[in-house]
């Protein structure tokens, strides 16, 4: 860190004076320094960055030769097309810093030719290539990707062990995991509610208060998948797996990419996100990629602002106070002071450093007061949060907490009589001859009106008394209006209709289980023919096998997601004090005069 901001200041001093270093006299011929000018240049800027004249004339002669360096790429790469990428690489063990090297090709070559290529030059295995955030496709070409002369890229790969056995065994549950996240999470996307939550659990999106929010299907999806595969990322950090946290991270930033900018706009979802990714860069000694930290720190800052207002205006007024949110804001301004420091604005980093420090003296809790709201039966999550939520004042925190609990609990009951009133409801139409399947279906999309679920269920069963009088292939118009009225376009409603031969009821479900839309398989005609006993033998296997499976993964994703939801909020702030004390050591360096 402390070579990265030596060099940036040195670089701004080189750019303002207009020297270049890969030029006579500072480079010779034979590409070697010019020591006596490299050296006079030492002496002229070491009282102008406060650091010995070694120090600086080291820094100088690793920016001359980088220069020199990248000259020739340039050269070759303009005479034979062959590009150079830097790569920073997984660390060499546990606690070691990352690594860097070089690589040569041709930027018009599949992705999946330079895993090759890494994989047999360092011995790693399934690995990804990550650019300014983004994962590489591996069958795309780098150019369509971005990637360009010099590009920088990050080479993420599995935890690293102590046996080869269970490395491997890492690196294969991490690409696992990832599917099993993303398959866990896509199958509570498609769930509705409408069938029972106790055997098919469904995610809702809520607001702070708790309250749903009506969002298009195709939003909703995104959003979930996003949300799922981001708890999951955060899982991953708390045990400060960043490596797997950072995949997972990225492809939540893949999912946000899918939702409209009203939507961002309204959650922070996305703004603690960009924290997140960069919180992993810095974890994984990936900050040397400046340009996407900034960005995505830009990106969380106005977040916040659309999410919380100008001065948390909005927050005020929603929860009636700022102070768990200004955790996230500790570690906003604590990133942009680290990207500060790297790019050698240290009179940037001590304002911003002290802004920081002043916050975290605020948010960093009283171990005192913590045992007493401990003492009261409080969690040790609730009393932090308390404390932070009023500033610290002990009565007023013991009350707040009390009153998130009666809040909480107010939420189960209303959550637990819904659910009491949806069983009535469907017992009800049962009793009128229905089945639970089509109760339930009905009773979701009349908004929970038995009264309303009954005649769409009673005018389904005369549409379908209709479609049997009318010879095959035909469909009444009155059934299309039926799935018109239910929400489905004119050409699914159709098509569904004449899949199953105009009973509205199946087209009605067919409909619901493919999220109103029926793909090409769906709609071509089977190549042969087939009796009805034949399917309807193995469809119950079949479909209790794929019903196990996809429980299985549905409780495996659950288990990520935080039962409280304040859980982004609860930092405890270990890892930013350790950052803190660490800038802080750096930008207290005494500068050094020469004589």
């Amino acid at each position: 860190m402390a070579e990265q901001n030596t060099e940036a200041k040195l670089k701004t001093l080189l750019k303002q004076q207009k020297v270049q270093l890969w030029n006579r006299p500072y480079t010779a011929d034979d590409e070697q320094p010019g020591q006596e000018h490299m050296q006079e240049l030492a002496l002229r800027y070491a009282p102008l960055v406060g650091l010995p004249v070694e120090e600086v004339g080291v820094a100088l002669e690793t920016i001359r030769a980088q220069a020199v360096k990248r000259g020739n790429r340039n050269r070759v790469f303009r005479e034979t097309g062959v590009a150079t990428l830097e790569l920073l690489l997984p660390r060499d063990g546990n606690q070691g810093k990352r690594l860097r090297s070089s690589l040569e090709t041709r930027l018009d070559v599949a992705v999946q030719q330079v895993l090759d290529r890494i994989g047999e030059q360092l011995g790693y295995r399934h690995i990804k290539l990550i650019l300014n955030g983004r994962t590489l496709t591996a069958d795309r070409p780098l150019d369509q990707q971005g990637v360009k002369n010099h590009s920088k890229i990050m080479v993420l790969k599995g935890s690293d062990a102590e046996l080869l056995a269970r490395e491997e065994e890492e690196r294969r549950n991490q690409s696992e995991s990832l599917q099993r996240t993303q398959k866990g999470f896509q199958i509570l996307s498609e769930r509705d509610g409408s069938e029972d939550p106790d055997s098919s659990p469904y995610l809702e999106i809520a607001d702070q208060k708790g309250n749903p929010l009506r969002i298009p299907h195709t939003e909703k999806k995104a959003l979930i998948l996003a949300m799922g595969f981001h708890e999951k990322g955060r899982s991953l950090m708390k045990r400060r797996q960043y490596d797997n946290a950072l995949s997972h991270l990225l492809q939540a930033d893949q999912q946000f990419s899918q939702c409209g900018s009203a939507l961002l706009s309204s959650v922070d979802n996305y703004a603690v996100l960009q924290l997140d990714v960069v919180w992993c860069y810095r974890s994984l000694e990936a900050l040397s990629c400046l340009e996407d930290s900034r960005t995505r720190l830009q990106r969380a800052e106005e977040g916040f602002l659309q999410c919380y207002g100008e001065h948390q205006q909005r927050l005020l007024m929603i929860k009636g106070n700022t102070g768990r949110e200004d955790a996230l804001f500790l570690r906003l301004y604590l990133l942009q002071t680290l990207l500060s420091y790297i790019e050698g604005n240290d009179s940037q980093a001590r304002l911003q450093l002290s802004k920081v420090e002043t916050l975290y003296g605020r948010l960093c809790p009283d171990s005192e007061k913590m045992s007493q709201l401990m003492a009261l039966g409080f969690t040790e999550r609730e009393a932090r949060l308390g404390l932070r939520a009023c500033q610290g004042d002990l009565q007023e925190a013991a009350m707040h907490i009390s009153n998130r609990r009666q809040e909480r609990q107010e939420l189960t009951q209303r959550e637990r009589q819904k659910k009491r009133t949806r069983m009535e409801a469907i017992s009800t139409l049962m009793e009128l001859g229905f089945s639970r399947r089509e109760a339930a279906a009905a009773l979701h999309h009349a908004g929970g009106d038995v009264d309303k679920a009954y005649h769409i269920l009673l005018d389904s069963s005369q549409a379908a008394q209709t479609s049997s009088s009318l010879g095959d292939g035909a469909v009444a118009p009155e059934m299309v209006e039926q799935l018109l009225y239910l929400g489905f376009d004119q050409a699914s409603a159709e098509a569904a209709l004449q899949l199953t031969d105009g009973d509205v009821q199946s087209a009605t479900q067919l409909l619901l289980d493919n999220q109103g839309v029926l793909s090409p398989e769906l709609l071509s005609p089977p190549s042969t023919s087939s009796t009805s006993s034949s399917p309807s033998s193995e469809e119950p296997s079949t479909s209790s096998s794929a019903s196990a499976e996809d429980n299985e993964l549905v409780n495996e994703v659950l288990e990520d997601i935080p039962r409280h939801e304040e859980d982004y909020l609860d930092l405890t702030l270990e890892e930013e004090s350790e950052l803190i004390s660490t800038l802080k050591t750096y930008l207290e360096r005494r500068p050094t005069h020469t004589g």
